[in-house]
């Protein structure tokens, strides 16, 4: 059976997830007893803060821990730490600030997905580039800031809804991808009537407030055009670099060159273009037909003095009726491809 002191070595080095101090660091350890007979064991536990989710999964540690060193039933208690080791070890608002996805010591690369206009595919594109670089090898994730259009979780045949864990947010995970969208916290698909202010605290909950962890990637889908949110994204990350999706019709590429300049104005890098909808091509003949136009995404190109970083036909994904994500196109279909292209040159240019 185990000792008093076997128990204190065994719990010593779990973490509060409060102040993120070990329980021999705290103190945490404050009381244990033992009943031999029955094998169990008894165990006093002080944290930062009682009565929460992160609480019923320290405990849920500290009993594995205990049953699988020999005890047959564990009773535990907790209480709050006294006020002078919670101030001693608790984070200030500038270390949490720095170990948010905002804060100065963060990897993550912040990729803005904008266009001029509606109806061009930018959400389409937004999807399939977080796939793409997550087939890369990246750990990646989705901020769905079109608030008014958001459309992220049914094209990736998102069905759940994000948790809560104590103050912060899960984002729902799908094909390793992690996702948060204005569509989880709507109704029946009821219409935003909010006003900028509003929305625009709302996007800095998308950051602030959602347990991202640890990302290479986070992939904004700006709502088109330079309004309230795409000003509040060029402000709150001046680091952002962006995408600008176009058609080749020559309408979208100048009013999608609105969006680009805003950027330059801001001084968000734009990485390059990408062409959606630039043609269809016939599986009978072969033959490419240039529904929309040409030309528009390599004028716009110009105009924003960067690349078209692809041409992205028009074309559905495979059909596949073991998953439902209506708008993610296949690793091996010739789109899939194309946007494994697309990622891969936005990677070589981020990381060179």
């Amino acid at each position: 059976m185990l000792t008093k002191e076997e128990i204190v070595q065994l719990l010593n080095p779990v973490k509060d997830p409060f102040l993120h101090r070990t329980l021999e660091e705290t103190g945490g350890v404050i009381e244990v007893t033992i009943k031999e007979e029955k094998k169990h064991v008894s165990v006093k536990i002080g944290i930062g803060k009682t009565n929460t989710a992160e609480q019923m999964q320290l405990q849920q540690e500290i009993v594995g821990i205990l049953k699988k060193n020999g005890a047959s039933t564990v009773g535990l208690r907790f209480e709050q730490l006294p006020d002078e080791v919670i101030q001693k070890y608790q984070p200030t608002a500038e270390q949490e600030k720095e170990s948010s996805l905002m804060g100065g010591s963060s990897n993550t690369k912040f990729i803005a997905v904008a266009s001029g206009k509606g109806g061009v595919g930018k959400s389409t594109v937004t999807v399939n580039l977080a796939m793409s670089l997550m087939r890369l090898g990246k750990k990646v994730g989705i901020i769905d800031a079109d608030i008014y259009g958001f459309s992220v979780p049914d094209m990736m045949g998102v069905e759940e809804r994000p948790a809560v864990r104590g103050e912060k947010i899960i984002p729902v995970e799908r094909f390793g991808v992690k996702v948060i969208s204005m569509g989880f916290f709507v109704e029946d698909n009821s219409p935003i009537i909010w006003r900028g202010p509003m929305l625009g605290k709302m996007i800095n909950s998308f950051f602030k407030e959602v347990e991202w962890g640890d990302l290479d990637y986070l992939l904004l889908d700006l709502p088109p055009g330079t309004g309230d949110i795409a000003m509040d994204v060029h402000e709150l990350l001046p680091s952002c670099k962006e995408v600008i999706v176009t058609t080749p019709h020559p309408t979208a590429a100048f009013v999608a060159a609105r969006a680009g300049q805003m950027a330059l104005k801001t001084e968000h890098e734009i990485l390059g273009i990408v062409e959606n909808m630039a043609y269809f091509e016939s599986k009978l003949t072969g033959e490419k037909e240039y529904v929309f136009g040409q030309g528009g995404g390599q004028k716009l190109a110009e105009a924003l003095n960067t690349k078209v970083l692809g041409q992205l036909p028009l074309q559905q994904p495979y059909e596949d009726e073991d998953v439902f994500a209506p708008s993610i196109y296949q690793e091996d279909h010739p789109i899939g491809k194309e946007y494994h292209k697309i990622a891969a040159k936005i990677v070589a240019k981020i990381e060179e």
